[in-house]
């Protein structure tokens, strides 16, 4: 039988181990060795079981694996490891909706693949067939490493999964687009010299301004009084590309179009 160090575990150290160890059934006898707790400094024992599991290109043993990754990330412990792999290699892809759990896990590891993730030893993998899938001994990673290079998890990327690849490249890349710049409708109002001036010149000076991103829109002639009216437009601006104040300054208000007009006025501005 093997020597269970009671002195470390939870039960009173006036214990007497040999009676102890005689009254307590096996089961007990487990429960009261795992319970124990080291003091720290101290190494305590790990004992590593290979994972079974059913054949999982079954439609029972997919149910199974299922029902197993429900409170699960990965198929031992708490970070991905060989045994992940084992399993991963030994299932039918595509992996079905139905088993959503099987198909989650199987999404996350083949993600960590492709990015050439370090995986941990893990305990190994035995499936309930004729065949056993174990994963290999410590010792052998060297061996397994020598071998990385010359092994290809997914064989030669085919045309098909090239030009996929192209097609998700340029839809992110338009997806980051620089999205189209906001638009502001303008209220402006535009005053002659004077009653002389001749308004439909007036107009016809102001619509011959150009520039990219301004849409001249609908006019009337508003009386101001003494018989002298006012142009009032509207117009149309992309944001990024047309400044009004620029617009007034240096298109509006300078030779030849000064000839008619004598002043310009914003009325109203609002986004679009």
């Amino acid at each position: 039988m093997p020597f269970f160090p009671f002195k470390y575990c939870t039960e009173p150290k006036t214990l007497d181990a040999t009676n102890r160890l005689q009254q307590l059934s096996a089961s007990s006898l487990v429960f009261s060795f795992l319970s124990c707790s080291f003091p720290a400094g101290e190494k305590s024992l790990q004992f590593e079981m290979a994972v079974a599991l059913h054949d999982v290109k079954s439609a029972a043993g997919l149910k199974k694996l299922d029902e197993y990754l429900l409170s699960r990330s990965y198929i031992s412990g708490y970070q991905p490891s060989k045994d992940d792999v084992t399993v991963y290699e030994s299932l039918s892809k595509p992996v079905s909706s139905e088993y959503l759990n099987v198909a989650r896990w199987s999404n996350h590891i083949e993600a960590l693949l492709r990015v050439s993730a370090v995986f941990g030893e893990g305990s190994g993998v035995k499936f309930e067939s004729a065949e056993a899938i174990a994963t290999p001994p410590a010792g052998d990673a060297k061996a397994a490493d020598d071998d990385d290079d010359d092994m290809d998890l997914f064989g030669e990327e085919t045309e098909e999964e090239k030009k996929a690849a192209e097609e998700r490249a340029a839809s992110i890349k338009a997806s980051t687009k620089k999205k189209e710049s906001g638009k502001s409708s303008v209220l402006m109002d535009i005053k002659p010299w004077d009653d002389e001036t001749d308004m439909k010149k007036l107009e016809e000076a102001v619509r011959s301004v150009e520039m990219e991103g301004l849409l001249w829109g609908a006019s009337k002639l508003v009386p101001v009084g003494y018989g002298i009216k006012k142009l009032q437009i509207m117009l149309t601006i992309v944001d990024d590309l047309v400044s009004v104040d620029n617009l007034i300054e240096e298109r509006l208000t300078v030779e030849p179009i000064n000839e008619h007009v004598q002043s310009c006025d914003i009325v109203a501005f609002n986004k679009i």
